[in-house]
């Protein structure tokens, strides 16, 4: 009769091997090659003049553009540390990282909570999901050229909550957070070093869906070094209830905007002079 510690040898032999074979089943040669530090090229904006907003939304937009010529934030709520959310984190406002695994492929961005998950293992849609501002990501890899590797990844990103905005200019998405945003990821043909995003944006404060393209340029350094981007750190924005406030140098609180009032100041015992 077999003794026990034999089989329990065995047994762990057996399971090394499939731990092993498991490993093996990742195929790295058949994904492209997406290693590096990403930058966007260009502005990180959108293009507003094109926009197709619908009537009720392009007043919201111009109303945003009027706060802020007058020192205000319009509706943009990253200036408090929030995160931009989807689609403005693919606007790239520090170095990108992607990470391609069998299940998942991680988009790392070091700038307010931008990094993002897109599921690439064939799950459905769940019944229930808490949105949040990256919102909820399914992708799929593809093959378009039939080479036996794959050149595109196709996503679509549903669950996004708010408030959100495409861009600092304030141009706003629809209050309802019922965005659906779907993106074609893949490398330039003629540069490998370039990455394009063609987003295409469906939301109720437009007319129609919008498609803008996203272009990113991978730095020549193939072992980057990785910074730390915290954004409460230094910032003096303060918001008191509804109104906006900036903090001085010296540590007291400033107006933004011309004849703007100082807060309720109701809980706090007033001094005597």
């Amino acid at each position: 009769m077999r003794d026990r510690g034999s089989i329990g040898a065995f047994a762990l032999v057996a399971a090394l091997c499939l731990c092993a074979s498991g490993a093996r089943a990742f195929d790295e040669s058949k994904y492209p090659d997406l290693k590096g530090q990403w930058d966007r090229i260009g502005a990180p904006r959108w293009d507003d003049k094109n926009a197709p907003l619908t009537d009720e939304y392009r007043a919201i937009y111009q109303a945003n553009l009027l706060d802020m010529s007058k020192g205000g934030q319009g509706d943009d709520p990253t200036y408090l540390c929030i995160s931009p959310g989807m689609p403005r984190l693919m606007n790239v406002y520090e170095p990108m990282e992607i990470v391609v695994t069998p299940d998942t492929t991680y988009v790392l961005i070091e700038h307010i909570h931008d990094s993002r998950r897109i599921y690439t293992d064939g799950r459905d849609w769940p019944k229930e999901v808490e949105s949040t501002f990256a919102g909820y990501s399914i992708g799929k890899w593809s093959d378009t050229d039939g080479d036996g590797r794959y050149d595109l990844l196709e996503v679509e990103t549903r669950a996004i909550k708010g408030p959100r905005v495409y861009d600092s200019t304030g141009l706003p998405l629809h209050r309802d957070n019922q965005t659906v945003i779907n993106e074609r990821i893949y490398l330039d043909k003629a540069d490998a070093n370039l990455l394009h995003d063609d987003i295409t944006v469906t939301d109720h404060a437009l007319t129609r869906p919008w498609t803008a393209n996203k272009t990113y340029r991978r730095g020549n350094d193939r072992k980057p070094v990785w910074q730390e981007s915290i954004c409460a750190e230094g910032n003096h924005h303060v918001r008191v209830g509804s109104e906006d406030y900036f903090l001085s140098e010296d540590g007291f609180l400033m107006p933004i905007r011309k004849d703007q009032a100082p807060p309720d100041l109701r809980y706090f015992k007033q001094i005597r002079k």
